[in-house]
């Protein structure tokens, strides 16, 4: 086995555990304010570990395994999400390699414009249900502010770190 293939193990294995937290940790069904951060949380450390293409990835897989278990009542949700999700990655990712003003700026904007977005997309693009409006607009902000900002501590601990697949 070569470098690249120990590589490719890595990310591979590393996403499976991420998105498999990310997608999982809501089966529990514990309330939006503590699944809605973990997610978060297991979106910006994926990205921070598996750059862009691995957080975007781990971001558009949770929604469709909520809506196949169950847990996501509504068919056209999971691409909104879907894409909430990949605003809240790219803006991290992009960000990221700026220090941690960066990646503080990638949370917070990020998790602004996937709240802009989604409150958009379910109260203009799609015919949601009240409820769904209500759990798609500002609890959105707050779970990705908190999941991110427990990722940014993780990331400053250096507990996880940045060049894990380097």
């Amino acid at each position: 086995m070569d470098f690249q293939d120990s590589k490719r193990i890595k990310f591979i294995t590393y996403a499976g555990v991420l998105l498999a937290i990310a997608a999982l940790f809501p089966a529990l069904h514990l309330p939006q304010y503590i699944t809605g951060p973990v997610v978060n949380f297991t979106l910006i450390i994926a990205t921070y570990i598996l750059g862009i293409v691995g957080g975007v990835t781990v971001g558009c897989f949770t929604p469709w395994v909520a809506f196949i278990s169950g847990l996501m009542p509504v068919a056209f949700l999971p691409p909104i999400i879907m894409v909430g999700n990949g605003i809240y990655t790219l803006t991290f990712g992009i960000l990221k390699n700026y220090g941690m003003k960066g990646k503080i700026l990638g949370v917070v904007i990020g998790a602004v414009l996937k709240y802009l977005f989604l409150s958009y997309a379910v109260t203009h693009l799609v015919k949601a249900p009240p409820k769904l409006i209500q759990m798609l607009s500002l609890p959105q902000l707050f779970t990705a502010l908190v999941g991110g900002t427990i990722a940014l501590v993780v990331m400053k601990s250096g507990y996880i770190p940045e060049k894990v697949l380097k």
